[in-house]
This record gives structure tokens, C-alpha cells and sequence, in this order.
């Protein structure tokens, strides 16, 4: 692994953290710009470095740093009702980034990013329904569906920003 590997992985999970605090409480979920970030990760580092900077990103929240959402951290985070959405971005990444390796067509890239996009709605709304003491269905309206639309369009925003941001670092 090159050094601008691990720079490039630091600096999205940098990101990410930016993103998080771009948040807006609806309930125990709030709406952020993690998930962008995410997909930004893996359409812009690939598979295994996007999987790696969100890797970093959890690792530092989990440590304590402010990382997540309203400048929060700590491994309660991990546990509590957001933490199937967070162990679920280094997958998503991973995902995103493979899709874009693999692809290398729009809609090929969107697939990756809407089937990562599917592993975090699925972890956090397994999560988030076992933290309501088994309500999958309270959980499914406070934790997945008010996001679906806005999150569609992020992985979209994602697809054209990472055409953008690939060719900055090319250059």
C-alpha cells in the first residue's frame, strides 16, 4: 500500500466525519451526508481502500473522537439504535467500489452504489428495530423510509462527483 493510499483512505474518512455533522434529527436516525460520503469512498478509492477510510472513520468514532453525527463519538454508537448503519458503511463502500472497478458504466455504478445503499438500509433497520424491542415495522418507517429518495439522490451526486474528483487526482 502506497502512502497515498493511506492519505486518500484518511482523507475520506475525514469526510465522512464532515459529513455526519451535516445532520438533521428525525427521530433516532438523523439525515446526514455520511451516506454520500460512502459512496464516494468506494466509487473514488475502489473497493478495498473506500471499505478501509470508513473502516478508519468507525475505528475513530468508536474510539471517542466526534466523528459521528452532532460532533458525537464512542462505541455506544456502535451498539445503540444508529450502529447497523455505521457497521455497515466499510461494506457499502466495499460494494460501491467493486461496482465501479467492475463496471465502468453509469448504470453499472449506480447498481454498486444502490446495492450498497441495501446493506446499510438492511443492518440499521435490523439494528434499529431490535433497539424499539422488535418493532421492524416502527423501525422500518423512522429508519429507512424517510431516507430512501434523499439517498437515491446522494449515491446520483456521487456518480458525478467521483468522475470529477478521479480526474483532479489523475491530473
Amino acid at each position: 500500500m502506497r502512502a497515498r493510499d493511506i492519505a486518500l483512505s484518511g482523507v475520506f474518512a475525514a469526510l465522512t466525519a464532515v459529513g455526519a455533522q451535516i445532520s438533521v434529527p428525525l427521530g433516532p436516525v438523523p439525515f446526514t451526508f455520511q451516506v454520500l460520503m460512502v459512496f464516494l469512498s468506494g466509487l473514488v478509492l475502489g473497493a478495498k481502500l473506500g471499505a478501509l477510510s470508513q473502516a478508519i472513520y468507525l475505528l475513530l468514532g468508536a474510539l471517542g473522537l466526534p466523528v459521528f453525527a452532532r460532533f458525537s463519538g464512542g462505541i455506544i454508537h456502535i451498539y445503540g439504535p444508529t450502529g447497523g448503519y455505521l457497521l455497515a458503511f466499510p461494506i457499502a463502500a466495499f460494494i460501491s467500489g467493486y461496482f465501479s472497478e467492475k463496471a465502468k458504466t453509469f448504470w453499472g455504478k449506480l447498481g454498486g452504489c444502490l446495492l450498497g445503499l441495501s446493506v446499510i438500509y438492511i443492518l440499521g433497520w435490523a439494528r434499529l428495530g431490535m433497539w424499539l424491542g422488535m418493532d421492524f415495522k416502527k423501525a422500518f418507517y423512522l429508519g429507512v423510509a424517510p431516507f430512501i429518495v434523499f439517498d437515491i439522490i446522494k449515491a446520483l451526486m456521487a456518480l458525478v462527483i467521483s468522475d470529477k474528483i478521479k480526474k483532479a487526482l489523475r491530473g
